[in-house]
């Protein structure tokens, strides 16, 4: 066959045995090379399909691979192993997970379903859930598991914390419920997988014979407990071959650790490095300024993106007067590329903060532009489908004691929470689950005022599950389950707009199920299950689901994706890069932030727009900003800067622009020269922009409006009582000049001290 490839694609493809790292810079058609290698290997080196693994991260990453292997290798295809993390443990687990002492028909739990069992497990131990939050006692327990740690190895390793003894203590117990439950949660299907693999060594061998030749995408994303599953695998032949840019290596936040690609040569002695280096997105300008920014950074293989494409228009930097300003900026610019004909859907906005959304989206309205957040909830964290698929697997795993306490009085039907309660209390006591408590509720003491309840809801569960032992498709026992719920039903007498809603929410469900059973082999409502699961915690919506639509999105939600015009806004220091970052301790941290930028200047095709403001508020106080770091990494050859009216330019705040006047007439910008001045060393957040020319308030841009006034200018002086509108009556502590300001240090007998300024508080002497 004809391998359409540059050349260093083709070598990449062509070096099959032994271990090899693809450094695939943005663009560079890095899943090209992957299902080019795999039909190589099939077609050329004589390789059996069966012993080809490929890995990706996310489900719709897995498709698009799976679709392309399909058709560029055609019969054979199907044997090729192309999937997640995720969901190659759940296939290993299901077919030997008995070896664990588990039962193949396991459940797999999201985050409300740990939540549910964390909130339990906190009131069982005594543990006060203001000092231990689901979320913080969860967030422990996916990072232990992530570092391949037990309960007694976090135990071990807390030994001196009586806190983390604490976390130990819930760790223990969560994961003993788990197993009662027959459940596993997301970092359970790596870590179990990798326990099993190591308690069982057959079972190990057996995978290594058959994924002989092993490919990882997205490598520079892999956490530590992935790194060893592929190690494990790889281990025996070690055809071990992983793609992924160090470059954009922005998730160590959910665990991501860059070592894992800038260590592979170490890790794998031999090892082949092959740079894809030529880009296929984006013009010369664009690519230009992207490796100009990124080669600020230590941490990192070298490799320097280039394009035959033509070098395209220059990237274009306008700072505003405010964050106001700029979102009407961004949204004028829009509408006017829409009005030359530039599609919706070809545009997206990103920033570094979900909260920098809101004005974005005002402003969008404001100027009737389609527009929609992509990444926001997840379909099936939405009630109704939860509720649905809280039934679904209930009818498959009854021991799914999360399950069943959700869904028990849904819709209501008189089983109150103490019924509940006194059911879960006689399971755990006498190690049973509910559903095979509630199968025999004579035994049950304290229910019998509900027991007729009980009886109704155990009826109809019994019946549908026997539909299903009986043969019945998944989708004929949803439409069962609709029926005697009278779930829609309740709905359908609502009438409301959000209850409409619901139902065709609960109507596209069961279009996925008969989806679903028209594509499967032997369709089951145990697989059904398995592939919502592992839909439900991911990154599953369509970025080009939305024709007609701006995209408006975080930086993080960005990656993998391109637009031909983009604009990235808040280029701000302390905002992008994060305050966070700049303070850390960790050298890591800004250089994250930076590769963070490299990955959204990268996803711009044609134009890229950079936007800032001279002014924000931030936490009801409004802070003069610094012109992002970022910006100056720019070479002047490939930006041009403006001005907005009301713009403070240059990292020295209120240093007015030098040189050019405005000239821009239409838009009101001013170009203004490549040059900052240093910044001073001053605390800009303890400014007050408004009352440098008090007597002409006008002078002031955005004056009244962007950053209204909240109190008078009364001087104020320690020892003074006031009281303020939101946190009442307080004792003035401490004044500080601040220009012709002061900031105030307060002591509130309601919320303890806070620091204020005067002429922006809501507050008055008594």
């Amino acid at each position: 066959m004809q391998y359409l490839l540059n050349d260093r694609q083709q070598e990449a493809c062509f070096a099959t045995d032994g271990p090899l790292l693809i450094l695939a810079g943005a663009g560079s058609g890095k899943t090209r090379v992957i299902t080019h290698r795999i039909a190589y290997l099939i077609e050329e080196c004589g390789v059996n399909p069966y012993n080809i693994l490929a890995i990706t991260f996310t489900n719709k990453a897995a498709r698009e691979m799976r679709e392309r292997v399909d058709n560029l290798i055609g019969f054979g295809a199907e044997s090729v192993w192309v999937s997640t993390f995720h969901s190659m443990c759940v296939r290993i687990l299901r077919k030997h997970v008995e070896k664990l002492g588990r039962a193949s028909a396991f459940t797999i739990y999201d985050t409300d379903d740990s939540k549910g069992i964390i909130r339990d497990v906190l009131k069982y131990l005594g543990m006060d859930p203001k000092l231990y939050p689901e979320r913080l006692v969860l967030s422990v327990i996916s990072k232990a598991k992530e570092q391949y740690m037990s309960p007694d190895d976090y135990e071990k390793e807390h030994a001196t914390s009586y806190r983390d003894q604490q976390l130990a203590s819930a760790y223990r117990e969560y994961q003993k419920r788990l197993a009662a439950n027959n459940a596993f949660d997301f970092d359970d299907l790596i870590y179990q997988t990798i326990f099993l693999f190591e308690t069982n060594p057959d079972v190990l061998l057996e995978y290594q014979e058959r994924f002989r030749y092993i490919m990882v995408d997205e490598y520079q994303d892999t956490n530590f407990t992935q790194f060893k599953l592929v190690e494990m695998l790889a281990r025996k032949y070690r055809n071990i071959c992983v793609v992924g840019d160090d470059d954009q290596s922005i998730y160590k936040f959910r665990g991501a650790d860059i070592t894992n690609i800038l260590s592979f040569e170490n890790q794998y002695e031999g090892c082949k490095v092959v740079k894809l280096e030529q880009n296929y997105r984006s013009t010369s300008n664009i690519l230009n300024a992207a490796n100009h920014v990124i080669s600020h950074n230590q941490g990192r293989k070298d490799k320097t993106l280039w394009t035959e494409q033509e070098e395209g228009e220059k990237i274009t930097y306008t700072r505003y007067g405010n964050e106001y300003d700029e979102a009407t900026g961004v949204a004028s610019e829009i509408s006017k590329l829409i009005g030359e004909g530039q599609a919706a859907d070809e545009i997206a906005v990103l920033y570094r903060t979900n909260a920098q959304s809101r004005l974005l989206e005002e402003k969008m309205l404001l100027a009737n532009i389609p527009y929609r957040i992509y990444g926001g909830q997840n379909f099936y964290a939405r009630k109704e489908i939860k509720d649905i698929v809280c039934y679904l697997k209930l009818l498959v795993n009854p021991s799914d004691n999360e399950s069943l306490k959700r869904i028990i009085n849904v819709p209501k039907r008189g089983i109150g929470a103490t019924t509940v309660g006194k059911v879960e209390d006689f399971s755990l006591e006498n190690g049973m689950s509910m559903y095979d408590a509630l199968l025999d509720m004579d035994i049950v003491p304290g229910i019998d005022r509900a027991k007729s309840k009980l009886s109704e809801f155990m009826d109809l569960m019994e019946g549908i599950r026997t539909m299903i032992s009986d043969g019945a498709f998944a989708s004929e026992a949803f439409d069962k389950l609709i029926e005697t719920t009278g779930y829609v039903e309740l709905l359908q007498a609502e009438g409301t707009e959000e209850a409409k809603g619901r139902i065709e929410n609960i109507d596209e469900l069961r279009n996925k199920i008969v989806t679903y059973e028209q594509s499967a082999e032997q369709p089951n409502l145990t697989e059904l299950l398995e592939e919502i699961a592992l839909v439900a915690d991911t990154d599953e919506e369509d970025a080009e689901g939305a024709p007609g639509r701006v995209t408006l999105m975080t930086l993080h939600s960005a990656k993998g994706l391109e637009f031909p015009n983009v604009f990235i806004t808040g280029m701000e220091e302390r905002l992008f890069p994060s305050g966070m970052s700049m303070d850390s301790d960790d050298p890591d941290a800004i250089e994250e932030e930076r590769r963070l930028c490299y990955v959204g200047i990268t996803r711009a095709m044609k134009k890229l727009y950079l936007t800032g403001a001279s002014q924000r508020m931030i936490h009801g106080i409004t802070n003069f900003c610094e012109e992002s770091e970022f910006l100056d990494e720019i070479p002047k050859d490939y930006i041009v800067r403006k001005s907005a009216p009301g713009a403070r330019m240059g990292r020295t705040m209120g240093k007015e622009t030098e040189g050019k006047p405005y000239s821009n007439e239409k838009h009101g910008f001013a170009d203004y020269g490549y040059g900052r001045p240093k910044m001073k060393d001053t605390d800009y957040s303890k400014t007050n922009p408004y009352t440098k020319n008090s007597a002409n308030p006008s002078a002031n841009p955005g004056f009244g409006k962007a950053f209204p006034m909240g109190g008078d200018t009364t001087a104020y002086a320690v020892g003074d009582t006031v009281k303020h509108l939101k946190f009442g009556k307080g004792v003035i502590k401490a004044v500080t000049p601040a220009g012709s300001d002061q900031e105030l240090t307060v002591e509130f007998e309601r919320v303890g001290e806070k620091k204020l300024f005067a002429s922006l508080v809501k507050m008055k002497k008594l």
